[in-house]
């Protein structure tokens, strides 16, 4: 693949799956990124999860002149839905799935390309993953600046962390992702779906790699107009050391009982 600055890419064997919901300021800015970037892909799909009737007509005025599909729902059927929806429309071989609220860095242009050079070469990894809040804790030289996410249950005096192989942050996997891991839980809260498919597709050897760097590829950028739809309780996020503590210990001892039983 050239890649020659100026040059558009376009990546016939990827389809772009953007989940969205009411933030069409957030998703424009996203796709006018591809766009400075030069990326194309196949077809650009976005699953949108029952937003208002106002930023869905934004959407379509905003859509109007490109290649996008479009997906709604009549109401919010939570994040499962959305992206089980969005992933049955896919029709080519790999997906690029990205949050609105994201957006790649021009780093991501070259890096991109190689990340399906390197699936297509190895059919054994599953996924590669290209943002992360934090480094994982276990990982080993691959190809390239990218490096294998290594799993290994049985440490039980390692960090929880070792569990975050999958996450909904921006990543690139195959087509057959459901049939190897199952489709996402629905009706449950977002972060309760991730947990889902992060224990499913560790339980199911799922192989993946991850970028040397992995905040250099993407940016997350919630606004105060167009904020976080996701939402924790105080407790999942408190600085207070003693909260910390009870929260390490609760994850550590909860992750390796789901897992093993």
């Amino acid at each position: 693949m050239d890649m020659e600055v100026g040059k558009d890419l376009f990546f016939d064997r990827v389809t772009l799956l953007i989940t969205h919901y009411n933030r069409p300021h957030s998703l424009l800015r996203l796709l006018q990124q591809f766009d400075a970037l030069q990326m194309s892909f196949a077809e650009i799909i976005i699953a949108d999860d029952g937003s208002k009737p106002e930023n869905l007509h934004m959407i379509d005025l905003l859509c109007d002149n490109k290649k996008v599909r479009i997906l709604t729902t009549t109401h919010n059927k939570g994040l499962g839905h959305n992206i089980n929806k969005g992933q049955d429309a896919v029709r080519t071989p790999y997906t690029l799935y990205v949050q609105e609220d994201f957006l790649p860095t021009p780093l991501f242009r070259k890096e991109f390309a190689v990340a399906i050079s390197l699936l297509e070469q190895d059919h054994s990894i599953d996924i590669a993953r290209f943002f992360a809040y934090f480094k994982y804790p276990c990982l080993t030289p691959y190809k390239a600046d990218f490096q294998l996410m290594l799993f290994k249950p049985y440490s039980f005096l390692s960090s929880y962390r070792k569990f975050y192989a999958y996450s909904d942050h921006p990543h690139l996997r195959r087509k057959d992702f459901f049939s190897r891991f199952g489709r996402y839980v629905e009706g449950e809260r977002g972060d309760k779906t991730e947990y889902k498919m992060m224990m499913s597709f560790l339980k199911n050897k799922g192989k993946g790699i991850a970028y040397v760097d992995h905040q250099a590829l993407f940016e997350q950028c919630n606004t105060e107009e167009e904020p976080s739809t996701m939402k924790r309780s105080g407790l999942r996020n408190s600085p207070n050391l003693f909260i910390a503590c009870i929260r390490h210990i609760y994850r550590h001892i909860k992750f390796n009982l789901d897992y093993f039983f």
